[in-house]
């Protein structure tokens, strides 16, 4: 599996002002996000254009079966993405490396300690992974075994995802899109009404609910996607990124 060079990109510069909610300490070399494409490590370029944060891109792609190229190994035993190096450190998990930029480098990204609102940020931080991509990915797999099976058995592997879909995966969904959409009817973002790294965690799965199950997003919540993908960090991630086949997607 081939690897595309490396390339860095350096902010601060004549084109991006930083603003009081950008404001940030600068690590004393790039940050090296190690991207493969159509994955969760587009929210971590998204959250260090957000910051203003020097950082270099190093891209991997997917294999034909979809799968991380083994040269990711070398960067992290799990050899899956996103990982980062910041200096000496490797730190992997897409969670995890939002709250060690945040919590070093982006303050203002992140409530005030002991508010509600940093409570509900903790909250959407885990929810993300932990409630809202398990039946997302429940879905990819039993939609990929039904394509991938021998066309003769094709109709009985289709009926028993159909019925695993009715009365485990769908119920679930219907039940977190009606939260998230009660959730997000109340303030403008999942923290409170500031903007914060929360709402970059929960971006994947929802742009992930919009390709796999759209139905299951009400108004508040695509309107909510739709205004972060308006974020003009957000495009200067997807310019940089290059593909990411999840950021047009949301319903009309």
């Amino acid at each position: 599996m081939s690897k595309h060079s490396s390339s860095t990109t350096m902010l601060g510069d004549q084109q991006q002002q930083p603003t009081p909610t950008t404001m940030s300490t600068q690590p004393s070399s790039p940050i090296i996000v190690h991207h493969l494409n159509n994955s969760r490590s587009q929210r971590i370029l998204w959250l260090l254009e957000e910051l203003n944060l020097p950082y270099e891109i190093k891209h991997y792609r997917r294999g034909s079966d979809q799968r991380a190229p083994k040269e990711l190994e070398a960067v992290h035993s799990l050899g899956k993405s996103p990982v980062i190096t910041d200096g000496a450190r490797v730190v992997a998990e897409s969670g995890a490396i939002i709250e060690y930029i945040v919590d070093k480098y982006g303050k203002a990204l992140k409530p005030a300690p002991g508010s509600d609102d940093a409570l509900q940020y903790t909250h959407w931080m885990h929810f993300a992974e932990g409630s809202l991509m398990p039946p997302l990915l429940m879905t990819l797999v039993f939609s990929s075994v039904v394509k991938q099976v021998p066309f003769f058995i094709r109709p009985v592997a289709s009926a028993i995802a159909s019925g695993v879909h009715a009365k485990l995966i769908d119920p679930d969904l219907a039940r977190i899109g009606a939260y998230i959409e009660r959730e997000l009817s109340k303030t403008d973002y999942f923290a409170g009404n500031q903007f914060s790294a929360a709402d970059i965690q929960m971006s994947f799965p929802l742009e992930a609910a919009a390709s796999r199950a759209s139905s299951f997003l009400g108004p508040k919540t695509v309107e909510f996607v739709k205004k972060i993908h308006a974020r003009p960090a957000y495009q200067r991630a997807l310019e940089k990124g290059g593909e990411y086949a999840y950021a047009d997607k949301m319903p009309c």
